[in-house]
């Protein structure tokens, strides 16, 4: 079963840029997008043999997820996210969470929020992290969990080009490092360290900035994390940074 991840920086432009071409080519079982910026109906947007999801936020033009799948689901979750499960879970007003409940398994697509320049929205991305953590967490006490989305945040040094000089910057804080270390030893893996625990100067994501991507200069912030007990079931995990149309590029995961 393939799972693919891919933050599109608005869905509208990317298929301006090879987006149904793309989609086609990688043949998911599941696919997710985040950050697709833009209200369900406001783009012709359907493949054959595939359901479509979305979470937009309010805000038009900002935020979002979608996820399209081959498999129906049993339920699907979007805001408020399974107050059951979820206890203080942050009210989802900017559509940054979509969770489709499958027969053996739940997949959740994320967009975490970005601390911002200056930090200023790093107290609210730590109450985040830890209801997002908790979300996460009594789903798994269900069934095992799928996660995947921009998590924003370049787990270790390996994760980033330069760690010293963004050191302090939003993704790359000791605070939401932090958090996600949590969010691991919570029971959780990340996949594709998992499989590829010393390669570096692979990313996801680089700035439109500096020539950024043809320098490579990158960073790791988009995963697909497993509950522990899949791990056995884990058969390849990928990084397509041959694949342009936004400013980070499809991950993968195949179980």
């Amino acid at each position: 079963m393939k799972f693919i991840s891919w933050n599109v920086n608005g869905i509208r432009a990317c298929s301006g840029k090879g987006f149904p071409e793309i989609f086609t080519r990688l043949d998911a079982d599941f696919f997710c997008l985040q950050e697709t910026k833009m209200q369900e109906g406001q783009l012709d947007l359907s493949f054959d043999g595939y359901q479509s999801f979305w979470n937009s936020a309010e805000k038009k033009g900002y935020s979002g997820t979608a996820i399209f799948t081959r498999h129906t689901p049993v339920n699907v979750y979007r805001s408020p996210l399974l107050p059951e499960a979820s206890g203080e879970l942050l009210t989802d007003a900017e559509g940054r969470v979509i969770t489709l409940e499958m027969e053996d398994f739940f997949l959740v697509t994320v967009y975490t929020p970005n601390s911002q320049d200056g930090l200023r929205r790093l107290d609210y991305r730590m109450q985040w992290d830890d209801a997002f953590r908790k979300y996460i967490q009594a789903l798994d006490m269900r069934k095992p969990v799928i996660v995947c989305g921009d998590m924003n945040v370049a787990h270790q040094e390996i994760d980033i080009k330069n760690p010293k000089s963004n050191h302090h910057n939003p993704g790359f804080t000791d605070e939401e490092r932090e958090k996600f270390t949590r969010l691991i030893e919570g029971g959780f893996t990340d996949t594709f360290r998992y499989l590829h625990p010393n390669e570096k100067d692979v990313y996801s994501w680089w700035s439109y900035r500096f020539r950024a991507r043809e320098n490579n200069a990158g960073w790791r912030i988009d995963y697909f994390l497993c509950s522990d007990r899949m791990r056995e079931h884990i058969q390849s995990a990928a990084i397509h940074t041959d694949i342009l149309g936004s400013d980070h590029c499809p991950v993968e995961l195949v179980i």
